[in-house]
């Protein structure tokens, strides 16, 4: 085994917590590379004849390059700076969570990248790729990046020298770097095939609620005979308080855009919870400052939850609207619309209850309104499935690649 705490230095001993195989080799990751390239600074132009990569396109230890930006060449010669298979793109410059960010080039390609990018060229003598830039995106080299990047006052910086010298990579036998590469590049296609399967299941999902909530796919009454009504005729605002106190800390939530109803942070709590509101079950809540970013969600608790003061709560008429078809029906470009720019055009800065509740809509009678809330809430149970096996594979290939990658499991080449 290699001792690491005798022959290396003590920023590469506090990365690992255990030795490494005898015939592995740990280098600093500059031992295994031919050389270093940072991007072009050239301006987005939208009309340019040149694809670029940008930071916004390495995700999950991949360079997509669908959809790119442009740049226009201006008939400069830029056939040297053309990304190539096997390329890895380290992202040099950015916020201090994402300035660590690696990917890799899966084909040749005519796009160039950006100058917050830096181009890693493998040798491929000592190192496989693939291999590299697995490792690149475990626990310890990226906690390795971020100890190695400068803070600023909004951005972080890795600097390539600094990198060279002191990025830990530990250098298995190349038949074996292969081998390792191949077991996890079968997890990624794992992965891929299930996130396709989930883009076309949430596709799905919108067209069905654009058709059945606007009337596209007829479902038992024809659209034309939908009453036509303001929201306030169907909901009704809450402004009950919590002040005999009887709702403790731990059940204050907060609203947000990707998650719906969350914890409130204990910090952001205020001392007095006799002012919160109290959100009753599938009731909903928003902060009338951030509505127009998706900020408002449905509570699908069983009991009741307090929110900030300052937010907006109403909910349902029985009978008359059913919850989970408002809920998708604020998941529609139709909603969107009518938040961001209201019935005079102008965008509000703030949306109260009496903004909210003058939204004209035209609904079907509540039994049909049921039945189109249970295709849609089997549609997004589906792609909710999906989620988590996505969840669950990328988990356990996290715990793979720390493994295959630090050599406690071995695999024959």
């Amino acid at each position: 085994m290699i001792k690491l705490e005798s022959k290396k230095s003590a920023f590469t001993r506090s990365l690992f917590d255990s030795e490494l195989p005898e015939d592995w080799h740990l280098v600093p990751v500059g031992e295994a590379l031919l050389g270093t390239q940072y991007g072009l600074s050239e301006p987005g132009d939208t009309v340019g004849n040149t694809p670029i990569v940008g930071m916004r396109d390495i995700n999950n230890g991949a360079v997509n390059l669908t959809d790119l930006a442009t740049v226009d060449d201006g008939g400069a010669d830029w056939n040297e700076m053309r990304l190539r298979r096997g390329d890895i793109l380290l992202n040099r410059t950015n916020s201090a969570d994402l300035v660590e960010k690696v990917g890799i080039v899966s084909v040749d390609s005519d796009a160039v990248f950006a100058s917050y990018l830096v181009r890693l060229d493998v040798d491929r003598e000592k190192a496989d790729p693939e291999f590299v830039n697995f490792w690149l995106n475990t626990v310890i080299a990226q906690t390795a990046l971020k100890r190695l990047s400068t803070r600023g006052v909004s951005q972080a910086n890795i600097n390539p020298t600094e990198f060279r010298k002191h990025c830990p990579l530990p250098l298995p036998p190349l038949p074996e770097q292969r081998k390792i590469a191949e077991i996890l590049r079968t997890w990624d296609e794992a992965i891929e095939k299930l996130e396709a399967l989930r883009a076309a299941k949430e596709k799905l999902y919108s067209t069905l609620a654009d058709g059945l909530i606007f009337g596209t796919l007829q479902r038992g009454s024809r659209h034309r005979e939908w009453k036509l009504c303001r929201l306030n005729e169907v909901t009704r605002e809450l402004t009950q308080r919590n002040r005999d106190g009887s709702i403790g800390r731990d059940m204050v939530m907060g609203v947000t855009n990707s998650r719906g109803i969350v914890p409130m942070r204990e910090q952001t709590i205020g001392g007095d919870l006799t002012k919160y509101k109290i959100l009753p079950p599938r009731a909903f809540a928003y902060n009338p400052m951030r509505i127009n970013v998706g900020s408002i969600a449905m509570l699908r608790l069983a009991s009741e939850v307090l929110v900030s003061p300052d937010y907006v709560l109403f909910e349902c008429l029985p009978g008359k609207l059913d919850p989970d078809y408002l809920d998708h029906l604020r998941q529609s470009h139709f909603w969107d619309h009518y938040i961001n720019a209201g019935g005079s055009g102008s965008v509000r800065m703030r949306t109260y209850y009496d903004d909210l509740a003058a939204l004209r809509v035209k609904l079907p009678n509540y039994n049909e309104q049921r039945e189109i809330s249970f295709i849609l809430n089997t549609a997004q149970d589906e792609i909710g499935l999906l989620l988590a096996e996505i969840k669950t594979l990328t988990r356990q290939k996290r715990g793979l690649m720390q493994k295959l990658l630090t050599g406690e499991w071995r695999v024959k080449s």
